[in-house]
């Protein structure tokens, strides 16, 4: 199983949808596409915009439809965090 630990790549405040798309393209999408199962760590993140999150998951769902969610595990989550994953996340089965 792949692991993406967000502080390490994002910091403390996960913003930045460059490094989003980066983690996308390079871990996310791969290892989906590999039919192997990710843990995406939010182990220490103190917030996460949905912009962020938008650009590290959406185009998993667009690729992988809802099922997706059965092979990413979110780990780590505060409860801002949670709410911000929870939100992209049902915007993208909405929008399928």
């Amino acid at each position: 199983m792949n692991v993406i630990v967000v502080q390490e790549k994002a910091g403390a405040f996960a913003e930045n949808k460059d490094t989003a798309a980066t983690l996308r393209n390079t871990v996310v999408l791969p290892t989906l596409r590999a039919r192997e199962d990710l843990t995406i760590d939010f182990s220490g993140v103190t917030g996460a915009t949905q912009s962020f999150v938008h650009a590290l998951i959406s185009e998993a769902f667009r690729e992988f439809g809802p099922e997706v969610l059965d092979h990413i595990v979110f780990k780590g989550c505060n409860a801002d965090v949670s709410e911000i994953v929870q939100m992209v996340a049902d915007y993208m089965q909405e929008s399928l």
